[in-house]
């Protein structure tokens, strides 16, 4: 009764107390000599997939070229290529004797159930919070305009900003707002919180959002400013929120790179 215990979207494939062992990690490897993609790259394109899937964390110590390279009875060379690409897109650092360790960024992870915006989910667990602006227009749109319940020709703030905490990307942002009911969003500057300028300066109270999460696949715009090399898993977050009159303010699509976001699930037991 009243216990409580965390549920996330991410798992790991790697058990806990193997993450810094050589042959745990040497086993998840399977370079294949009979394809037609080089040997360095099929161990680059396995390694990243481990540290974005959040298998390898940062700092986590990686087997030396020569201890790999006899391991998978590879020539060294071919290690060193991959090694060497590896640092060259900061996925890892070599430290004198300390050895080969893991470049990732942190992962995040906030709590479900409360309507909040980016900054304040940032500031709620110690992260500091910015954004970069990526397009700003007024929009009629058909599609958008179904989404709201609104004429084909209303008119829509239609922001898409990449988020970042502590200046890392954490997720592709594109959101749309009713002009409709809050036209001093066409001039809103786009500093600080939207929820908060729609609440003070809009004077619209907000009353609930609807949420949904799937996963998804980065698109080239997503691989762009995340940095990946190729498609990667993301969360993909959908939300419209509403007034306490009930008309719809916002709706928002959110991509979050999944190497680096957990939402976090508090679940109570039934009295």
């Amino acid at each position: 009764m009243g216990q409580t215990s965390y549920a996330t979207l991410n798992t790991n494939s790697l058990p806990s107390q193997a993450v810094n062992d050589s042959r745990a990690f040497i086993g998840r490897l399977k370079p294949d000599a009979g394809i037609a993609e080089p040997l360095y790259l099929q161990l680059q394109r396995q390694i990243i997939q481990m540290i974005e899937a959040g298998e390898l964390n940062d700092g986590d110590s990686l087997p030396s070229e020569r201890v790999l390279a006899e391991a998978l009875k590879l020539s060294r060379t071919t290690v060193r290529r991959c090694y060497d690409e590896l640092r060259e897109q900061d996925y890892i650092s070599t430290h004198g004797r300390a050895g080969v360790m893991v470049k990732a960024p942190p992962r995040i992870n906030p709590e479900l159930g409360k309507l909040k915006g980016f900054t304040e989910e940032m500031r709620e667990i110690g992260v500091e919070p910015s954004t970069q602006l990526l397009e700003r227009r007024i929009v009629s749109d058909r599609t958008i305009a179904s989404v709201f319940n609104r004429p084909s020709t209303a008119r829509f703030l239609k922001l898409v900003r990449l988020r970042l905490g502590d200046g890392i990307p954490m997720t592709r942002e594109v959101a749309w707002y009713d002009l409709t009911i809050a036209p001093a969003l066409a001039e809103w500057d786009i500093e600080g919180s939207a929820y908060q300028f729609l609440q003070q300066r809009c004077s619209i109270a907000l009353d609930h959002g609807e949420q949904t999460i799937e996963a998804a696949m980065s698109n080239e715009d997503e691989m762009a400013v995340f940095g990946f090399l190729e498609p990667s898993p993301c969360l993909l977050l959908k939300r419209k929120t509403y007034a306490t009159n009930g008309q719809m303010v916002e709706y928002v699509e959110g991509t979050f790179r999944g190497d680096a976001y957990t939402y976090r699930i508090t679940l109570k037991m039934q009295p």
